[in-house]
């Protein structure tokens, strides 16, 4: 998937693409090194609020004044009224691609594996290790595309 970016984004872009594999926990994003930084399917692996405050605040530090995040992943929502209809729904989807062990199986995954917060939590949480800027540019069910500005 790496090799796959670096194919798609070098072309569009003057200055270096650089991919990092590795747990992002424990990788060194060094300091004011990037402009950029995308977060692809990555978070909802985070476990508690320390570890997603941890992660947001490594992106901060290692973009450049002016650099930004965009995060594209799960997520849960607040209200557990609109968190059992968005996981309907994205239930429905899954039985669509294959059936309902499908789901099952996906649902499973999640519930051993993954731990998905509110787009609420995640977009107050960029503001509050420092982006400047936040914004949310999709959201659909259990999904969201947003991210955030270092301003200065």
């Amino acid at each position: 998937m790496l090799d796959r970016a670096l194919e798609r984004a070098t072309p569009a872009t003057t200055g270096k693409v650089t991919a990092i594999q590795g747990d992002v926990r424990e990788i060194d994003l060094g300091h004011g090194r990037y402009d950029f930084i995308l977060a692809a399917a990555v978070l909802h692996h985070l476990r508690g609020d320390d570890e997603w405050r941890q992660v947001f605040a490594k992106f901060y530090e290692a973009l450049r004044t002016g650099g930004s995040v965009w995060i594209v992943d799960m997520i849960t929502h607040t209200t557990p009224q609109v968190q059992e209809v968005m996981w309907s729904r994205y239930g429905d989807y899954l039985i669509g691609l294959k059936d309902e062990a499908y789901r099952d199986h996906v649902f499973a995954y999640i519930d051993k594996e993954d731990t998905p917060r509110p787009l609420m939590f995640q977009l107050d949480l960029l503001r509050s290790v420092g982006f400047g800027e936040v914004e949310v540019l999709h959201k659909n069910s259990a999904f969201a595309a947003f991210g955030g500005i270092k301003l200065g």
